[in-house]
């Protein structure tokens, strides 16, 4: 019983291996195959790219392009800022001395001129002092006067000389003191202009430091911004700029007049003022957009900054040049930048006048690929 149990067991092992080995065999031959396939492919292919180098007997294609001349012309690059436009004397006045506002001479639009009385404060309290004081001066005066005249004549002691005379002269200066406090009470102009604005009516109180009355001068403008400090190398007084009034519709050339040497320590910038003649489209506080020369070639190579490329080699072009079969063919030049402004850069090195650099169709172009301008 126990021998036909292993016949029977040794007829399933045959039977399992003699079924088996086949389909390991159909595996095996299917993976060779497979390789087999994979270098052939790699083979077809590598003939495939060496005939097409070398055939000749197809028409090259060639790319349909669009090209400029390389020519010398001026260059140059702006710094644009914003600011806004001021008159050189833009001044605003206030009180001297608290009080109320008694008469106002002035209105918007009249032309004054330097020391011209613009209002007054009231002063009565003060004048009725100084009234005071005239009557106690004329009194010391008579007295004084008297003294002088009998000590003139040997007459009385220089004591009593000396206190008359002492006494006018100290009611004297008292009196020139009150004379000159009553000129705080009138508000003048300190330069010659055109009211701009009265701030002030009538019974008003005024004090010192509230503003009272504007006057300009528009005989000299001038354009202030405030600049990052970035551009501190960059801005030099006599720079030239361009100065645009968007909302007068006005553009003018001008010359940096100042440029402050401090650094501001509150937004880390620096004044920057342009004198501009007068104009009578143009206001104070007016927006101004200058655009500053930091940077000038009378002579330079410039070409549209779009057709610089990048590569491991460095900055390129191509340039359109003819073969010796008379065709359009596409060359990889090599070039130096210099400063770019409004999509135009300088080329330090690498073109010269004369030569036709692709505008149009090179992000595709190959060295010395045939081109169809």
């Amino acid at each position: 019983m126990a021998m036909q149990k292993i016949l029977i067991l040794l007829s399933v092992v045959v039977l399992f291996y003699s079924c088996g080995a086949p389909t390991d065999d159909k595996k095996s031959q299917l993976e060779k195959l497979k390789k087999e396939q994979e270098d052939l492919s790699k083979k077809i292919k590598t003939l495939e790219d060496e005939i097409a180098k070398t055939d000749t007997s197809k028409k090259a294609k060639m790319l349909d392009v669009e090209v400029a001349p390389v020519a010398v012309q001026p260059f140059k690059s702006y710094v644009e800022i914003q600011g806004k436009l001021d008159a050189d004397q833009n001044v605003t006045i206030s009180a001297l001395m608290a009080g109320t506002i008694k008469s106002i001479y002035v209105t918007e639009g009249d032309a004054v001129k330097a020391g011209q009385i613009l209002a007054e404060v009231d002063d009565a309290v003060l004048r009725q002092s100084v009234s005071q004081m005239q009557s106690q001066l004329a009194f010391a005066t008579d007295l004084y006067n008297k003294q002088k005249n009998l000590w003139d004549q040997k007459i009385g002691s220089e004591v009593q000389y000396l206190t008359a005379k002492n006494q006018k002269e100290s009611l004297e200066k008292q009196l020139q003191t009150m004379n000159e406090q009553l000129e705080l009470y009138k508000i003048k102009s300190p330069i010659n202009g055109t009211i701009d604005e009265v701030m002030l009516k009538l019974g008003q109180t005024a004090a010192p430091g509230f503003p009272a009355i504007r006057v300009v001068n528009m005989g000299s403008l001038k354009v202030k911004a405030d600049v990052s400090e970035n551009y501190a190398s960059k801005i030099r007084v006599g720079n030239s700029v361009i100065v645009k009034f968007p909302d007068a519709g006005k553009e003018l050339d001008a010359k940096v007049s100042f440029v402050s040497k401090v650094i501001s320590a509150m937004n880390r910038t620096f004044n920057v003022q342009v004198s501009v003649p007068t104009d009578a489209d143009l206001h104070p506080n007016m927006i101004a957009k200058m655009m500053v020369v930091d940077y000038e070639s009378p002579h330079a190579i410039v070409i549209p900054l779009n057709t610089v490329q990048n590569s491991t080699e460095g900055n390129f072009v191509f340039v359109a040049e003819k073969n010796d079969k008379g065709q359009s063919v596409a060359h990889k030049r090599i070039v130096s930048a210099g400063r770019d402004y409004d999509g135009q850069v300088e080329i330090l090195d690498g073109l010269k006048e004369g030569d036709t650099i692709i505008t149009v169709g090179f992000q595709d172009l190959e060295d010395g690929e045939l081109i169809k301008i």
